[in-house]
C-alpha cells in the first residue's frame, strides 16, 4: 500500500495533511523483489542458503537499541497471536529476497541475519493458519531478541500511533447513470525521475512528469487530466460515489465490489506528482460547513446537495494516484505495503525506516483509539508514509471496510515499540 498523503485520521486527511512533487521513493515496489507474475502470498517460502545471500553494505540507523527480557514487554503474554505464524512466514518471504542495494529505497532487514530464522520456521511444521498460540509464542522467545527502541539521544522512544485501512467501494468495469467517476490505470507518458542517480545528495528523492519536447514537464493535474476524456489514462473501474473514490486515493489502495458482487483491489500503482490539497479546507473556505465537521460523511452529504460542483471541488486537490488492479487471494490479506508483502489487519505497520528496517517484526505497546485501554501486540514493519517519521512513529493497518475505518479515523495514541530481533545477529541492522 502507498500512503500518499499522511492518513492518521479521517478527519485530518481532509484537512491537514499534505506532500509535495518530490517524494521519497515509491513505497508500492518491494526492494529487490522481481515480479515472477505470482502473487508472493501464494508462493511458498523459500530460504537459500546463507552463502547465497551476499553481504552487502551496512545502512546507518538513527535509533539506538537496548536488550531486553521478553518478560518486559507489557501484554506480551496476554496477545492472542492471531495470524502472527501466517504474517510471520509471509515476512520471511519478503526478508529473502536479494537486497538492491539503492539508497533510493527504503532500508531493510538484514536478510543474512534472517536467514537462520527464516530458516528454522520453514522446518518447524506449522501450517500458516495455525492456531498453536503456544508454539507460535515459543518460536518467537527461543529464535528472537526483543530490542527496545531509543532515541538516537538514549531516551526511551515514545510517539504518536494513528491508524490507516483499505476502504471498500461500489464500482463497475463500465460507465452508466450510476457509475460515472473513473479509477485510472498508471498512464504510459508518466515520467518517473530518480533525483538520487544523478545527484548522490538527493538520493531516495524523485520527481515526476511527461516530455513536451525536449523537455521534462509537471504532469497533468487532476482537472487537466478529466478535461481531456481523449488523453486521459485507461479506466479500471468507475467508482458510484465520487467521495469514496476520492477517499481511497487518500488511502493509497482499496477494494471495489462489482455489481456482480466478486470484488478485485486497485493497488497504488504512482501517481502524478502534484501536490496534495486539502478538499476539507476548502469547503471550510467556501462557507459550506465548519472545518472541524469535514469529515467523509458530511463531504458525501454535501456532494449529494451539490452534484453540479463535485468536480470543482476534487479539482482543488490537483493530486491524482493511479492504481493497478490486484486479485484478492486471501480474505485476510489486504493491499502489499512498501514491503511488498500484504499486510494484516492489526498485524501490519508504516512506521520510519531510519528507525526501523523493514521487515522487522515489532511489539507495539499504544491503547485503543480515543480511549485509555491497552493495544498491545505483535506487528510487522512492512509498510512507510510520507507522515510517518521519527523514532516509534507508527501508522498502524487496522484491515478492510467500513468498521477499520471507523477505527483507523479515530486512532491518534501515543506508543512505544521493541524491535524482535534474531537473537544470534546482534542488535537490530539495515542494508
Amino acid at each position: 500500500m502507498k500512503i500518499i498523503y499522511c492518513v492518521p485520521a479521517v478527519l485530518l486527511a481532509l484537512s491537514a495533511c499534505s506532500t509535495t512533487p518530490v517524494d521519497q521513493g515509491s513505497s508500492s515496489t518491494a526492494p529487490g523483489a522481481a515480479d515472477s507474475g505470482t502473487d508472493i502470498a501464494l508462493q511458498p517460502l523459500r530460504v537459500p542458503s546463507l552463502s547465497a545471500l551476499p553481504e552487502t553494505p551496512a545502512r546507518a540507523l538513527a535509533g539506538r537499541y537496548q536488550a531486553v527480557n521478553w518478560s518486559t514487554l507489557p501484554g506480551w503474554q496476554a496477545d492472542s497471536m492471531d495470524h502472527v505464524w501466517k504474517g510471520f512466514i509471509n515476512n520471511c518471504k519478503g526478508l529473502m529476497r536479494p537486497v538492491s542495494g539503492s539508497l533510493a529505497m527504503p532500508a531493510r532487514a538484514n536478510p543474512r541475519a534472517w536467514q537462520p530464522v527464516c530458516q528454522a520456521a520453514a522446518a518447524a511444521g506449522l501450517n500458516a493458519e495455525t492456531k498453536d498460540t503456544a508454539a507460535v509464542r515459543n518460536f518467537l522467545q527461543q529464535h528472537l531478541q526483543p530490542w527496545r527502541l531509543l532515541t538516537g539521544d538514549g531516551n526511551v522512544a515514545q510517539n504518536t500511533v494513528t491508524g490507516y485501512y483499505e476502504p471498500l467501494l461500489k464500482a463497475s468495469r463500465t460507465r452508466s447513470a450510476g457509475y460515472q467517476w473513473p479509477l485510472f490505470a498508471a498512464p504510459d507518458d508518466l515520467l518517473t525521475i530518480d533525483l538520487g542517480s544523478l545527484y548522490p545528495e538527493l538520493a531516495g528523492k524523485r520527481i515526476r512528469g511527461k516530455q513536451q519536447g525536449k523537455r521534462v514537464v509537471p504532469y497533468d493535474t487532476r482537472e487537466q487530466i478529466m478535461a481531456k476524456p481523449e488523453r486521459q489514462p485507461p479506466v479500471i473501474v468507475y467508482a458510484e460515489d465520487p467521495v469514496e473514490g476520492f477517499f481511497l486515493q487518500i488511502q493509497g489502495s482499496g477494494r471495489a465490489i462489482l455489481p456482480d458482487g466478486s470484488a478485485v483491489r486497485l493497488a497504488y500503482a504512482d501517481h502524478n506528482g502534484r501536490p496534495y490539497a486539502s478538499v476539507g479546507q476548502w469547503l471550510a473556505k467556501q462557507g459550506e460547513m465548519p472545518l472541524a465537521q469535514t469529515s467523509m460523511q458530511n463531504i458525501k452529504a454535501w456532494a449529494q446537495r451539490n452534484p453540479h460542483r463535485v468536480q470543482e471541488m476534487m479539482n482543488v486537490n490537483t493530486a491524482m494516484v493511479f492504481f493497478r488492479e490486484e486479485a484478492i487471494v486471501d480474505q485476510d490479506l489486504g493491499p502489499k505495503g512498501a514491503y511488498g508483502i500484504p499486510l494484516i489487519g492489526l498485524r501490519a505497520a508504516a512506521i520510519d525506516p531510519t528507525y526501523v528496517p523493514l521487515g522487522t517484526p515489532v511489539y507495539l505497546a499504544t491503547t485503543q483509539p480515543a480511549t485509555n485501554q491497552p493495544l498491545q501486540r505483535l506487528v510487522f514493519a512492512q509498510d512507510t508514509g510520507a507522515a510517518i517519521k521519527g523514532a516509534a512513529r507508527t501508522d498502524l493497518y487496522w484491515g478492510t471496510g467500513d468498521q477499520a475505518g471507523a477505527q483507523a479515523g479515530r486512532m491518534k495514541q501515543q506508543g512505544q515499540m521493541w524491535l524482535l530481533w534474531p537473537r544470534q545477529a546482534g542488535a537490530p541492522s539495515a542494508r
